[in-house]
């Protein structure tokens, strides 16, 4: 997976097209990807106790990683991400649009 924790993200399709946000989790078995204040879902939880009422509880969802395009932090702009090794043998992510190290 291209896409790494801590990395800013714009979500390309779905209910939230548009938004940006950091990757707080990935789901690399299953493709997935978690973003900050994107993908919102509600879980309703019962009462512990009779005399406590139940609960709401708001938490991003996972969504498909390949509905998000990584932002360039030189370029701001989103951007797919391609590889380059260094010549000290390590492998680096570069954007195709300015042709920077990400």
């Amino acid at each position: 997976m291209k896409l790494q924790k801590g990395d800013q993200v714009q979500i390309l399709a779905g209910k939230d097209k548009g938004k940006k946000g950091k990757i707080i989790q990935i789901f690399p078995d299953s493709d997935r990807i978690v973003v900050e204040g994107v993908n919102k879902m509600v879980k309703h939880l019962r009462a512990k106790r009779e005399n406590e009422g139940g609960q709401r509880v708001e938490f991003d969802g996972p969504f498909r990683a390949d509905n998000a395009a990584l932002i360039c932090s030189k370029c701001n702009k989103p951007t797919r991400i391609g590889y380059k090794f260094l010549e000290n043998k390590k492998k680096t992510r570069t954007c195709k649009k300015c042709k920077q190290t990400i």
